[in-house]
């Protein structure tokens, strides 16, 4: 029996790590992409200054899925994996390999092209994962995405990082502000990612604010594109208004300005990844996504809606029918 006891209490030691005088299950972290955010997240969750929930988890091996046809995934990825090396990390040579000595995935890679057979084997471990934008290279995709993972139960969770700024997050409940009654973002959106919707890549960000601060609900898109900006107009269904100024040409950034019953103010900037890295550190804790799949694909459907509205000279696109053509696309083509 005793023997039995120290068997038992080895594996447990093996598999808890301590944060702050208590006990919590270690998170095993595997990571598929080097060429962006993988490196900075990896940075925040191994770092010595990482508080809970965060120091919950711990990145332990990744796959480096560069694209060598984006310069900017490509230049850098030799660097990039010597860095995460020096983190402890292990560097393999395949998607399913990180499967297998991981707990819960995060697909970090920059081109979307890949992401859903990136997604299969983890799909087909079930194993919780995030997927970083953009979540793939069309509405259809990302909706064949969403439906494999409730199809197989696995958890997933996609974010921009903006959505979890304090000062963006918190213009949903500022008094001074009162309830929002339109907002107008903006973001740059100069895009480096071929075969995508030209909003997947940097348009992300200034379409998760807006989505962010006025919440779901848009209705209709129309778009007007111009040498120095793009401006993306969606309608709610109670008739709110809100735009999105994709920045061509100029001095670039992302913000709002909110216009509410009671004042009109200016939402908060970027302030770094860590935020966004909190609420997955939560996620592969408890296995519920903050946002909800149907927030997520509205807001790809907005931006697939915008890329048809700009083909059609600026009419008004309809998001429902956007999405119901993705999700017939999304049925007739083997997953």
């Amino acid at each position: 029996m005793r023997n039995i006891i120290s068997v038992a209490t080895a594996i447990w030691m093996t598999t808890t790590t301590f944060v702050a005088g208590q006990t919590s299950p270690q998170i095993k972290v595997g990571i598929i992409g080097l060429d962006a955010h993988g490196v900075p997240w990896t940075k925040i969750i191994q770092g010595a200054k990482a508080g809970s929930p965060i120091s919950a988890l711990k990145v332990v091996v990744a796959y480096p899925a560069y694209s060598p046809d984006i310069p900017f995934s490509n230049t850098n990825i030799q660097k990039n994996i010597e860095i995460v090396r020096g983190l402890g990390v292990e560097i393999v040579d395949s998607v399913e390999a990180v499967v297998a000595k991981s707990d819960a995935v995060i697909i970090a890679s920059i081109d979307g092209r890949p992401h859903v057979k990136q997604v299969k084997p983890v799909f087909a471990a079930r194993k919780p994962v995030v997927v970083d934008k953009p979540v793939a290279s069309s509405l259809r995709e990302v909706v064949a995405i969403y439906r494999e993972a409730q199809r197989t139960g696995t958890p997933l969770f996609s974010s921009s990082s903006l959505r979890y700024s304090p000062g963006i997050a918190g213009m949903t409940n500022d008094p001074k502000i009162g309830k929002v009654m339109g907002c107008d973002a903006y973001s740059n959106n100069v895009s480096i990612l071929p075969d995508h919707p030209d909003l997947f890549y940097y348009g992300i960000h200034g379409t998760e604010m807006l989505f962010t601060i006025m919440g779901p609900g848009c209705k209709s898109v129309s778009r007007v594109r111009g040498e120095t900006a793009d401006i993306v107009t969606g309608v709610w269904n109670d008739g709110r208004v809100g735009t999105l100024r994709g920045i061509l040409q100029g001095r670039t950034g992302f913000g709002a300005t909110v216009f509410g019953e009671k004042g009109v103010g200016p939402a908060g900037k970027f302030e770094g990844y860590e935020p966004l890295v909190v609420e997955i550190a939560k996620f592969f804790q408890t296995r519920k996504p903050p946002v909800a799949a149907e927030q997520t694909l509205e807001i790809y459907a907005f931006m697939e809606a915008a890329d048809e509205s700009k083909r059609q000279g600026g009419q008004p696109v309809s998001v429902e029918d956007v999405l119901k053509k993705a999700r017939r696309e999304a049925e007739l083509r083997a997953w």
